[in-house]
C-alpha cells in the first residue's frame, strides 16, 4: 500500500452516515455507508435517484471521511452510491485500510472494481449490463426481483460467478406483495439462493 497518497483528495459524495447494514449478507451488522454521487445505469426503481448527478453534491477531502468513520467506532464500512465503480477507489480503500476496517463495496459491476475491497457486493443492473470481469470478484450476488424473467435472469446470471459467491434475491420494495411469495417459491426451489430483504426499512433506519 502506497503511504503517500494525499488524503486531502476529494470525492463526489451524496452522504455519509453510521446505520446498519439492511441487505444480503451482511444484514443487521453495523455499518458506516459512503455514499457516492453519480450513477449513469439509470434504474427506474431506484430509491436515491437524487446519487445520479454529481455535480449537484458536494466534494468532500477524504481525510474528512475517514475522521468521520474513526469518530463512529466503526470496524465495518460500505462504500455504495450512485455507482461508486464510476470512480477510482483506491485512495479511499488505502485511507480506510490504514484505520482497519472492513471495507465492502455494493456496485452494478458496470465498470472496473478499483481499490482494495473484502468484500463486493454485485448488484446486477439490466439497464447497463456489469463487465464480466466482476463476476468472478464478486463475494455476494443479490438480484433484484421486480418482475418474474428476473428470476431466469438471476439464475442465468449465477452461473457466472464463483462457487464460494453468496446467491440473493431480493423484491423490490413497491412490489414486495406481489413478489415476496414468488421469491419464497424460487428459494424452495433453488436452495442456494437466500432472501434478502431491506430491513433498514422495516426498522425505520436511515
Amino acid at each position: 500500500m502506497d503511504k503517500a497518497f494525499d488524503k486531502n483528495i476529494e470525492i463526489p459524495l451524496m452522504e455519509e452516515f453510521y446505520s446498519i447494514q439492511g441487505e444480503g449478507f451482511h444484514s443487521g451488522r453495523a455499518a458506516y455507508f459512503i455514499r457516492f454521487a453519480g450513477c449513469d445505469v439509470g434504474c427506474v426503481w431506484c430509491d436515491v435517484k437524487e446519487s445520479w448527478d454529481a455535480s449537484i453534491h458536494k466534494l468532500v477531502k477524504i481525510n474528512d471521511i475517514i475522521s468521520n468513520v474513526r469518530q463512529s467506532g466503526t470496524d465495518f464500512v460500505v462504500i455504495t452510491g450512485g455507482e461508486p465503480a464510476m470512480y477510482d477507489l483506491k485512495p479511499l480503500t488505502d485511507a480506510l485500510i490504514e484505520i482497519e476496517v472492513e471495507i465492502a463495496i455494493e456496485t452494478s459491476g458496470a465498470y472496473p472494481i478499483t481499490g482494495s475491497i473484502d468484500w463486493v457486493c454485485l448488484s446486477p443492473k439490466k439497464f447497463k449490463l456489469p463487465l464480466e470481469e466482476n463476476f468472478t470478484l464478486a463475494n455476494e450476488l443479490k438480484m433484484i426481483a421486480f418482475n418474474n424473467h428476473d428470476f431466469k435472469w438471476a439464475i442465468e446470471l449465477s452461473e457466472k460467478v464463483n462457487m464460494a459467491c453468496q446467491l440473493y434475491i431480493q423484491p423490490e420494495w413497491d412490489k414486495q406483495s406481489e413478489m415476496l411469495p414468488k421469491i419464497v417459491d424460487f428459494v424452495k426451489l433453488n436452495i442456494d439462493w437466500n432472501i434478502s430483504l431491506q430491513t433498514h426499512k422495516i426498522l425505520d433506519v436511515r
